[in-house]
This record gives C-alpha cells, structure tokens and sequence, in this order.
C-alpha cells in the first residue's frame, strides 16, 4: 500500500516542480522569495523536528529533505543560516536512501535525497554521493565528483569561510582566487 503525503508536503512537491530546472540550480531571487514566504512555517518545524513522521513515506521523505536542504539555501542565501539545517537534512537524506525511498521517486527528483550528502563536509558523504549519483546523468555525476574532490583537497568547501567565520588557508585562497568552486 502506497502512503499519500499530507497536504503541506504535497504543497512542497508541487512548489518544487513546477520551479522546475531552472529555478532548481540557479541563483534566481524571485524564487528565493516565493519559496521563503510560501514554506517559513514548515521548514521551521521540519528543523524543529515536527514533520519526522514523514519520513515513513518517500514522496513526503522528499519534501522533508527539500525543506531541511533546498529550502535554507534559497531562503538564506548569503547567510550563515543556509547550512543551519545541514546536518538534519544529511540525516533524514540517509534515512529516506536506507528505506529506498529515493528509488520510490521520479528519477529527476532522486538527486533531492543525495544531494546533503554533497553539501556535506565529511569525506564518506561525498564518497557516498558520488556512488549515488551513478546513476544519474553525466551533469549530476561531475557536479557530485567536484563536490567530493573539493572536500579530498581542503577537508571543507572554502567557499563557506568567509561566511561561517572560518579562516582560510593560503591554498584555499588561491583556489578560489582562481575561480574554485563558489557553491
């Protein structure tokens, strides 16, 4: 028997598709905007750990990740709180991949559940990203690889320094002086 996601987290998948590509991996503030007044409350509980029930269910799964991941990244873009909720969404990612979750999704929206594993600073998630991303197209694959092999060479993404008060090391840079990887 196949569980129907509640109304709100249908509410987020619906949001999230009809954004579609596009809004999905460029930096577009319209976007930003809509996604932030549209889903304050729910990403607030999701952090809050309210909506965990909905991990019991892949298409509600997905829009627990997409609130704890995509949500904070376009909401607070430019700011410390885009990483605030990465560690819960790493772990409701996990979660979601152990029960095949992902599997249970349309293969455009699988990416959803690996990607807090890329964004993630530890070396197993990306290795673990990298593998899940195999399956998926040639574009997704190298962006997985460039995440693992930026978290192989400086152990984080420097691009997170400046922002997250971290001092960069004179590798990290030169790195980014020469156009690195800018998240």
């Amino acid at each position: 028997m196949r569980v129907q996601p509640s109304e709100e987290a249908s509410s987020v998948l619906e949001f999230w598709k009809a954004a579609g590509h596009e809004a999905w991996f460029e930096k577009n503030p319209e976007f930003d905007a809509r996604f932030r007044e549209r889903f304050a409350e729910a990403h607030a509980r999701a952090a809050a750990g309210a909506l965990s029930s909905w991990l019991e269910a892949p298409l509600s799964a997905l829009a627990l990740v997409l609130l704890l991941d995509q949500y904070p990244r376009n909401a607070f873009r430019g700011t410390p709180r885009m990483y605030e909720t990465d560690e819960l969404a790493r772990e409701a990612a996990k979660s979601a991949i152990a029960r095949g979750h992902d599997r249970a999704v349309e293969p455009e929206l699988q990416v959803f559940f690996y990607l807090p594993l890329s964004h993630s600073e530890d070396l197993g998630d990306q290795q673990r990203s990298v593998a899940l991303h195999e399956r998926l197209s040639p574009e997704l694959q190298k962006h997985a690889v460039d995440h693992a092999d930026i978290v192989q060479r400086f152990g984080r993404f420097p691009h997170r320094n400046a922002l997250l008060g971290r001092v960069s090391t004179p590798e990290e840079r030169e790195f980014l002086a020469e156009g690195g990887f800018a998240g």
